[in-house]
């Protein structure tokens, strides 16, 4: 699979087979989000999974009882390590670095035939308490991971000539 068949085939997950994820594609998922590029090659972030079943019961009310979040065999935080960092264009740096790694996490997901879903929608206080995360760290997102159990279609999108213009607005 090239990079924009995963682009293109990737789909928000909420339904997950029991089937445990092997190792060695965590390993290389999270290998996908180690090497993201990163504002000043900085990597200010840490990536905190969890497999552990009570665990992930847990974060379902933190995730706004979104249940699929148990469900999934794999749950994966991603965290700031920084988050007083401006770019000079005037953006949090934690933030667009943190979601860099995430979407490289996601398609690498994809390629290796397993299901996501970014996870904007939690509260971030409940999250950290529940996996000791420190008070100082920001949560930017976090993603479920594993084999999915829906073939969902394809969402709908603007056209190109919605979202692109060249040389000016």
């Amino acid at each position: 699979m090239d990079v924009f068949e995963a682009i293109e085939s990737r789909r928000s997950i909420r339904k997950y087979l029991t089937k445990e994820v092997e190792q060695d594609k965590i390993d290389k998922i999270l290998e996908s989000a180690r090497i993201a590029p990163s504002a000043a090659n900085r990597q200010e972030w840490k990536f905190v999974v969890v497999k552990d079943q009570q665990s992930r019961d847990k974060l379902v009310d933190a995730c706004m009882g979104q249940k699929f979040v148990a469900q999934a065999p794999v749950f994966i935080a991603a965290c700031s390590t920084e988050s007083e960092k401006v770019m000079p264009c005037g953006q949090y740096a934690y933030s667009v670095d943190l979601s860099i790694a995430l979407s490289f996490m996601i398609l690498e997901a994809t390629e290796l035939g397993l299901g996501t879903c970014w996870l904007g929608a939690f509260k971030e206080d409940e999250v950290k308490s529940i996996l000791n995360i420190p008070e100082e760290v920001r949560l930017v997102g976090l993603t479920t991971l594993g084999y999915s159990d829906e073939s969902p279609d394809k969402r709908p999108r603007k056209s190109f000539e919605e979202v692109v213009t060249y040389e000016k607005w």
